[in-house]
């Protein structure tokens, strides 16, 4: 068995403890609170399932980031998603992908989050997710497609979350996103507040907003809009000539404190990520915690490792979970301590590549 074991008890754990979070934010609202509690139930028996195929010999790690189309309707400064490389291979029709989440849901995978492009240019997720109420999916979008009949949608589908993303205030935001996706998402907010929807923010941070998107204020701001679930998501310099954008040490120290802070005094969820991977001994993907689907249908270590030995097109998920690649990434496990950038798989790109070529791989990630 892989060295992912080490942590999967205290992973699961920290699952169930995060949903009891939700729990007791949803009281005042009796058909959420009903949701979360039914939600913590589903999560435990996906925990049992997950245990099960741990005791045959396959690790399943509980959550995939699905990128479901490399569309977007914005062009953002320093986006991933624009700045690598993919394949002219067409996108897993919506077929397929549900076909592949229904596998993962038969394996205990149980939280999925939607990416892209933006992957509301693919309205007919909504139907697909409707279909599979015991897995959460967190839908991360610029927010810019969420009209008043798709605010309905979200609210009939408590176990779809929209996740808005947002650079800080006016300024930041339509610096990297376009002149006047602040104030429209401003709206977007309203109108799924104002329909009962429980919904998230994302905010990249970088060593210029720092200041701002960690100030407790700004919080308060988003919370007081309705926001209930906030992701900090720490820049990684996929695109070249950003680097400055990078946490300097003493940020990414601040940030862990100032998170575990808006955790224990204000009424929301916080993720940080991959700040939140120190605590399972580094990085979390390859399936250790999880794994990355690409609009393509291959199975990645992580979106900002594009690299693939397994296109779920050929094998199952079950297979593709073996594969050698990430295998060999989660037995070095140890050499994935994050890195200047947050992320180590980025760091060790050039490592993670060879190994598509196992008779030239080293046999560990370099230093």
């Amino acid at each position: 068995m892989d060295n992912g074991q080490k942590y999967v008890g205290l992973f699961n754990q920290n699952i169930r403890l995060f949903f009891k979070d939700a729990l007791r934010l949803a009281l005042r609202d009796p058909a959420m609170a009903l949701f979360v509690y039914r939600t913590l139930r589903r999560q435990k028996r996906a925990e049992d399932i997950r245990l099960s195929w741990e005791e045959r010999g396959l690790h399943v790690p509980p959550f995939m980031i699905a990128s479901i189309t490399k569309r977007c309707n914005l062009q953002c400064k320093g986006c991933y998603a624009h700045a690598q490389y993919r394949s002219a291979e067409p996108e897993m029709s919506a077929d397929k992908l549900r076909s592949v989440i229904a596998e993962a849901r038969e394996l205990g995978i149980s939280i999925i989050l939607l990416a892209g492009g933006e992957p509301l240019t693919r309205p007919e997720v909504l139907d697909i997710t409707r279909d599979f109420p015991d897995i959460i999916f967190p839908l991360f979008t610029n927010g810019l497609l969420i009209d008043e009949q798709m605010a309905g949608e979200f609210k009939k589908q408590r176990n779809l979350v929209p996740v808005l993303s947002l650079e800080g205030h006016q300024v930041e935001t339509d610096r990297r996103r376009g002149q006047g996706v602040y104030e429209h998402l401003l709206e977007v907010m309203q109108r799924l507040h104002g329909q009962g929807v429980f919904f998230g923010t994302s905010l990249t941070v970088t060593r210029r907003n720092f200041g701002l998107v960690m100030d407790e204020d700004f919080i308060r701001e988003l919370i007081a809009a309705g926001c209930r679930l906030l992701f900090f998501v720490d820049y990684v310099p996929v695109q070249p000539g950003t680097d400055e954008l990078v946490l300097t040490e003493e940020q990414r120290r601040a940030e862990s404190r100032i998170v575990a802070s808006f955790r224990a005094e204000l009424s929301g969820l916080f993720v940080a990520f991959p700040g939140d991977e120190e605590i399972y001994g580094g990085c979390l993907a390859a399936g250790r915690g999880f794994v990355h689907l690409s609009p393509e249908g291959r199975l990645e270590p992580c979106p900002f490792s594009p690299f693939s030995d397994s296109s779920l097109k050929d094998v199952s998920l079950k297979e593709a979970l073996q594969s050698p690649l990430l295998r060999t990434i989660r037995e070095n496990d140890g050499q994935l301590s994050e890195t200047r950038g947050g992320c180590a798989l980025w760091e060790k790109r050039e490592w993670v590549a060879s190994l598509l070529h196992p008779e030239s791989a080293p046999v560990a990630a370099s230093e």
